[in-house]
């Protein structure tokens, strides 16, 4: 199973991960007290171990801009975080072939559904992305593609996400104290998600 740390914002960060190696590590673009600007981003994937996987999160953005940070590979994954639509998808594919992850909100059947083709990946989660809440994970829809949870994961209930047989667990505010990212609760995470059957 993969995890991704999401949020990373300081040089700190990036030691930590780079101690952990998680499979992805996440830079927020949309607003969020956790946002970083594009030069921020250009910092801290400068000091990023090559095996972990770097991920642009969007809300709002143009598909040409976030094509701009793939190309100089800021970034290697676009996770758009807004209210794109397909047409949206179609015209960032249309820029880049790298790869996609499209969160939903408090995931439905159809709005799963309408996505399970035009991202690379699905991300479920609450209603309010970064918020650190949780939803019912056991009446939400299983996609057919790849698929995070998100949403109010922390080392207490890694185990229990598990078992609902994600791709990936995807952690931001369960990596935080004082809402700053916590390197020890990173390491942890990390070797909880390496430990899970």
């Amino acid at each position: 199973m993969r995890i991704k740390i999401c949020g990373l914002s300081r040089p700190e960060d990036i030691e930590a991960v780079n101690l952990g190696r998680p499979d992805y590590i996440g830079f927020v673009f949309a607003p969020s007290r956790r946002r970083v600007s594009f030069a921020q981003a250009e910092e801290l994937k400068s000091r990023l171990h090559p095996a972990v996987k770097s991920v642009g999160v969007f809300a709002g953005e143009t598909p040409a801009r976030i094509a701009e940070l793939l190309r100089r590979g800021v970034i290697g994954i676009a996770q758009l975080h807004g209210d794109e639509d397909l047409s949206y998808a179609a015209a960032l594919r249309a820029l880049t072939d790298a790869p996609i992850v499209k969160a939903i909100a408090l995931p439905t059947p159809e709005r799963v559904r309408a996505w399970e083709d035009a991202a690379d990946y699905l991300l479920l989660d609450g209603a309010a992305g970064g918020a650190g809440r949780r939803f019912d994970w056991a009446s939400m829809p299983v996609p057919r593609t790849p698929w995070f949870l998100a949403g109010g994961l922390n080392a207490g209930n890694l185990e229990e996400a598990a078992r609902y047989r994600p791709f990936g667990l995807d952690i931001s505010s369960g990596a935080e104290t004082g809402g700053v990212k916590d390197p020890e609760k990173i390491i942890n995470l990390i070797q909880i998600v390496r430990n899970l059957p």
